[in-house]
């Protein structure tokens, strides 16, 4: 089997710069300045993000889940507390996220520490699924072994036809909040000179250092 060259596979970044003195000074509002440009772009899944875990041994795992909400505190996301990811932060409750921008050739890195959202907060958002979402978070066993695709059908027919569409949300079920106490943006430029911006959290504010790329 032939395997193409990628070696020499390289884009050159131009579109933008990023000046310490000229970024917020808080890393959740230059955040959400970046998300902002991100959607008005209409860039494709502008909220997705890579959510990286670990277990209590230190293994790590990685996948891609959706931005639903931010503010000071942090970035809220949710799923089912049984699947891996919610094992490994019921083990080891430090984490990563990472949004990727390619159109604008922009990358953000958050590190911190996640925690439950309240239970009134999760049933809110789930209230507001479309009703074939909530089926399926209460059907589908999440992360573990299943014998084909047309047990996770039977399971969702069989719910929606006995359910009436009177659905609550299940109590496996529900949103996390990362807070934050690292930060680093990533803005593409020439000749692989890109720019790297971190923020640390400090007792009052934070720290900004610019980082070689």
């Amino acid at each position: 089997m032939k395997t193409t060259d990628i070696s020499g596979i390289r884009k050159n970044y131009s579109k933008h710069k990023l000046d310490e003195n000229e970024v917020n000074k808080n890393p959740v509002l230059q955040f959400e300045l970046w998300l902002d440009d991100a959607l008005a772009c209409k860039i494709d899944e502008p909220t997705a993000m890579t959510l990286a875990t670990s277990d209590k041994n230190g293994k790590p795992s990685a996948r891609i889940v959706l931005l639903k909400g931010v503010n000071e505190k942090g970035f809220v996301f949710y799923t089912n507390y049984s699947s891996r990811k919610g094992r490994e932060i019921k083990q080891n409750p430090l984490a990563a996220l990472v949004f990727h921008w390619k159109e604008l050739e922009r990358q953000v890195r958050i590190e911190g520490y996640v925690e439950k959202i309240p239970e009134k907060n999760s049933e809110v958002y789930f209230s507001s699924r479309p009703l074939a979402s909530r089926i399926s978070a209460i059907v589908s066993p999440q992360s573990k072994i299943i014998h084909g695709r047309d047990f996770l059908d039977k399971l969702f027919i069989e719910y929606k036809n006995k359910s009436k569409n009177k659905i609550e949300k299940p109590a496996n079920w529900g949103g996390y909040v990362l807070i934050p106490d690292y930060f680093e943006f990533w803005q593409g430029r020439k000749n692989r000179l890109h720019d790297r911006l971190c923020y640390k959290r400090l007792r009052k504010g934070w720290k900004i250092n610019r980082l070689a790329p």
